[in-house]
């Protein structure tokens, strides 16, 4: 269930981090289960959920320490525990400036890009 007003006041928070995160190379806004996520080289890393918190991929020893920590919750979809998901709620807001900066890092490094010259080769085949 969405919750309207938890979502504005998560983007009161998160926009403002997305624009610091765009000035980094190949970031930038794209859909994500329902909503916006901000991406890197097109892959999504972090985004607002419809009841207000922040949901970020992360690795999965990380995100156990996360929890350890109290900072948050694995995500879950359709009673399927995702491993490298997690929800951080607003109370948790401190955190997230760190954590999508960790997000981002961590899906730049498992993000391929293919070598344009690669790509060429591969069409003129």
């Amino acid at each position: 269930m969405k919750d309207a007003d938890a979502v504005r006041r998560a983007h009161d928070v998160f926009d403002p981090l997305c624009d610091k995160l765009f000035a980094r190379p190949n970031v930038d806004i794209g859909p994500m289960f329902g909503s916006e996520g901000v991406r890197v080289l097109g892959k999504v890393f972090a985004f607002v959920a419809g009841r207000g918190e922040l949901v970020v991929k992360l690795p999965s020893d990380r995100i156990d320490t996360l929890i350890d920590d109290g900072v948050g919750s694995r995500m879950e979809m359709r009673g399927r525990v995702l491993r490298e998901w997690m929800h951080v709620d607003l109370d948790h807001a401190d955190q997230w400036e760190s954590v999508m900066n960790e997000a981002h890092d961590f899906v730049r490094s498992i993000t391929v890009r293919p070598d344009r010259r690669t790509a060429e080769r591969e069409d003129h085949r």
